[in-house]
């Protein structure tokens, strides 16, 4: 897929408060830190769309961007960041959750976890919450680019044997970098065969 068009639309407070959403949708989500702007960025091949920040947990609110005039990428608050007051945590949850699950043209979400790490709780536990919740979903391991390829494969090969405790399919799995642009093709591919799935089945989505 080639990006066009990558502009900023709005961001919102509540999922309520999100743009009409008549075209399709692809939210990003992980724990803060994660690297998702940099991934955004990287597969937007724009410098500063989304934006980073040195200090975990910016991104409070919904972010919405319109691609090639034809599909959303939105850009999801992290999760689980422990330095914000339990009282935040739980709006942030909500905001989360409620979006995640009314969205009604909400096609995937991509779920965003950090290569460099074990499996971590947190992530297991959310994408478990996706499952149960029927929500379609695919993993994206970040910041590829930071191992070396022997640590990189065993990191995701552990990911892959604890979901598989609890899962007997896996969802798609994607292994990127936002800085190398490692992995961004392989996702925007998916974006654009799922667009086109969509329009020659006339499939619509109403408010």
């Amino acid at each position: 897929m080639v990006i066009k068009t990558a502009e900023f639309v709005k961001s919102s407070g509540k999922w309520q408060e999100c743009p009409e959403g008549t075209i399709p949708e692809y939210a990003f989500i992980g724990r803060s830190n994660v690297g998702k702007s940099s991934l955004i960025n990287g597969m937007l091949n724009r410098k500063d769309l989304a934006k980073t920040s040195g200090t975990p947990g910016k991104t409070q609110l919904i972010n919405h961007f319109i691609i090639n005039e034809s599909w959303y990428l939105t850009d999801l608050p992290g999760y689980g960041y422990a330095k914000v007051s339990k009282v935040m945590r739980r709006d942030f949850e909500k905001l989360i959750n409620n979006y995640i699950l009314n969205r009604n043209n909400l096609v995937n979400l991509f779920v965003l976890v950090d290569s460099r790490h074990s499996p971590q709780n947190i992530d297991l536990e959310f994408i478990q919450w996706c499952g149960e919740s029927g929500v379609p979903f695919s993993i994206v391991f970040t910041k590829a680019d930071k191992l070396k390829p022997n640590v990189l494969i065993k990191n995701v090969e552990d990911y892959k044997a604890e979901l598989h405790k609890t899962w007997e399919d896996l969802p798609e799995i994607y292994v990127t970098s936002g800085e190398k642009k490692t992995g961004t093709e392989e996702i925007l591919s998916f974006i654009h065969k799922t667009n086109e799935f969509l329009a020659n089945n006339s499939v619509t989505f109403n408010e």
